[in-house]
């Protein structure tokens, strides 16, 4: 939670910062738009390269170690923000679009071993409940994160970067402090060989596979997140305070969801609710894309962000449910990696589509193509949208099969089943 505060309070002054160093450099608004879609592009670039080295690190060594390092060099790249935080965008510029490559090559490490970790500090029968809460933890740093990161930037660029460097020396330390359960060895730990069998069990998993790509084209083609600061400055006025008001309202939605998934988790027909969710988030996007009041886009955003809530939980929790241990560190690379190509290039991709054909019609073109797109992936994937639970007994026989192989693969090496 501390880590997530951090990097929240962290985007959101880097996005405001780079979009207003844009526009005082003469740039358009849409202009603008592409230069923070190209922020996005500079993160994900770097982790698309290493993301399943980061994979099998985390099937190979130690988590928690993997987690610790890569918190701390995360804090450093705030050093490095707060020293050019009051320089001219000649140099601002430039320094952002640094910290963002730093900061997805770190991404390409941490979120396998963190994803890999959870699973090992929980019964499985609680796992999708702890999915729940440890979003909920998540969803709410991305409610104050923006938040706290808008209104601190009012004193200054400097204290919000100062404040965030302070929330992930803590995380760091918590870090060190957990003492998970021993952690099961690998054998036959060649890199290139264990990065190879975790993508055969991707694609052989049409559960896995469905999830993991479903999010990526709905996401990739409706998310936009990276316009907020457009939207914020030039189509609603509403100022910095604003755009940390509007990407908190998709954190309030997604917390609120989170709750109730804490308290009440899914039991049946998860398949149908994830496609659901996904259908929802495009229409919400048009209503964002259209909306030109602030209450009804912080609205439309709040309620984007609790269907992802949805689709967030049901992905997670037939994955983590549906894979060995041993594997999950390259499974969480690889869904990571899909993960971060809708976020990131995503954001790449908005400020394009902003670009091309200015940010109001951009979004609204994204919302109703991430709708066509999940009718499109029902079809493709039956056996995701007939999932009625998230044990491997409720998928369908092709998946439990692909799971099965696993298993007996576990064996051949000599490996013992979790």
């Amino acid at each position: 939670m501390c880590a997530t505060l951090a990097v929240q309070m962290q985007a959101t002054v880097m996005g405001w910062q780079i979009y207003d160093a844009a526009r005082a450099h003469g740039q358009s608004i849409a202009e603008g738009a592409f230069m923070l879609g190209l922020v996005g592009l500079a993160q994900f670039l770097p982790l698309l390269v290493l993301s399943l080295f980061g994979g099998q690190a985390a099937d190979r060594y130690n988590r928690r170690l993997i987690m610790s390092v890569c918190i701390a060099a995360k804090a450093m790249i705030l050093l490095w923000l707060t020293l050019v935080a009051n320089a001219e965008p000649d140099i601002i510029i430039p320094a952002i679009f640094a910290a963002a490559i730093s900061a997805g090559m770190i991404n390409a490490f941490l979120p396998p071993a963190a994803s890999a970790l959870m699973p090992m500090l929980l019964p499985r029968e609680e796992l999708p409940q702890g999915i729940a809460w440890s979003s909920l933890a998540f969803q709410s740093s991305l409610v104050m994160g923006p938040v706290i990161g808008g209104n601190l930037y009012a004193l200054g660029a400097t204290v919000p970067y100062l404040s965030a460097f302070a929330l992930l020396v803590i995380a760091a330390a918590l870090m060190v402090l957990l003492k998970p359960p021993a952690q099961e060895p690998v054998k036959d730990a060649r890199t290139l060989g264990m990065i190879a069998e975790g993508l055969r069990y991707v694609w052989g998993n049409k559960i896995v596979l469905g999830a993991i790509s479903l999010d990526l084209v709905v996401v990739l083609l409706a998310g936009a997140v990276a316009l907020l600061p457009v939207f914020a400055r030039d189509i609603l006025h509403a100022g910095p305070e604003g755009n940390g008001i509007l990407r908190s309202a998709v954190g309030v939605g997604a917390a609120s969801v989170a709750l109730w998934l804490a308290v009440s988790p899914l039991r049946r027909r998860v398949g149908l609710w994830m496609f659901a969710s996904t259908i929802a988030f495009g229409a919400a996007t048009i209503v964002f894309g259209l909306s030109q009041w602030l209450w009804l886009t912080a609205l439309a955003l709040a309620i984007a962000g609790g269907v992802d809530m949805i689709s967030v939980y049901v992905r997670q929790s037939l994955i983590q449910l549906a894979t060995p241990d041993p594997m999950r560190g390259r499974v969480a690379a690889v869904s990571f990696v899909f993960i971060s190509a809708s976020n990131e290039l995503g954001d790449f991709e908005a400020g394009l589509m902003a670009r091309i054909f200015g940010p109001v019609l951009a979004v609204t073109i994204g919302g109703v193509a991430a709708i066509a797109a999940s009718f499109g992936w029902m079809r493709l994937f039956p056996e995701l949208a007939k999932a009625d639970g998230f044990e491997p007994m409720s998928l369908s026989p092709d998946t439990q099969n692909a799971l099965n192989v696993a298993k007996d693969l576990e064996k051949i090496d000599g490996r013992s089943e979790r």
